[in-house]
């Protein structure tokens, strides 16, 4: 089996413009996330997808392998099934281009069930939070899934609604890191908005709403990662990495 981690990377973003170029101790953040992502045993080949000559210069100017794509795509996940068109490879995973302290383990955690055959063509992480703060933040997205980690629902509301607290009552937040079987990924990348995913702004309803169901791994990795977002969170990263 082969697997493919691609990183979508554009330089355009409304709250840090040219985020996977910032400095962090001297290295562009898409060099931390692919590095990190390189020690992944389960990937056998890792590449920068983007749009924008200053990101390809610099990812193959540290030995990085960049494609350049369209301009023209609506979502990282076009931009990864573009890369993985013209690729080899029966698992793709989308790694995020703005991670730059990715666990590689949760990597290999999304891979497995494709090597254990449960039967995904979409796998995605959660871990639980028992932080109230967390519960009520709509930046982060929730998700309830059957007793067999078959994705239910994900929002940016708390999900389940706690009524009733029980000893087995959980909530999980959703971590957005993807692999899909390449038939899964093909069909994805040529389905238009949803009304769900247009109401939660949440491109992975696209996938329920049409069928597809997403296998759902609780991870216990990754706590202390902080995604780059805005400048207050580069500066945090800078100092988690320092130390």
């Amino acid at each position: 089996m082969q697997v493919l981690g691609v990183i979508p990377a554009r330089y355009q973003s409304s709250r840090l413009e040219g985020k996977p170029l910032a400095d962090i101790h001297g290295q562009p953040m898409i060099q931390h996330v692919y590095e990190r992502a390189r020690q992944a045993r389960c990937l056998d080949r890792v590449v920068v997808a983007t749009d924008d000559q200053r990101i390809f210069d610099a990812v193959r100017g540290f030995g990085g392998e960049a494609m350049m794509t369209s301009t023209a795509h609506r979502s990282g996940t076009d931009r990864v099934a573009e890369v993985a068109r013209s690729c080899e490879a029966d698992v793709i995973v989308n790694v995020q281009g703005d991670e730059p302290m990715l666990d590689p383990q949760m990597i290999e955690e999304i891979v497995a069930p494709f090597r254990q055959g449960v039967g995904a063509g979409l796998v995605t992480l959660k871990r639980e939070t028992r932080d109230e703060a967390v519960w009520a933040d709509p930046g982060v997205v929730k998700v309830v899934t059957d007793l067999k980690g078959w994705a239910l629902y994900f929002s940016r509301s708390l999900v389940p609604y706690r009524r009733n607290q029980t000893p087995r009552s959980r909530v999980f937040e959703h971590i957005g890191l993807y692999a899909y079987s390449r038939e899964c990924l093909g069909r994805l990348s040529q389905l238009t908005p949803t009304p769900l995913e247009e109401t939660e702004s949440l491109e992975q309803l696209r996938a329920l709403e049409n069928g597809i169901r997403i296998y759902v791994v609780e991870t216990e990795c990754g706590r202390h990662s902080v995604a780059v977002d805005t400048p207050a969170d580069l500066e945090q990263v800078r100092r988690l990495l320092a130390g």
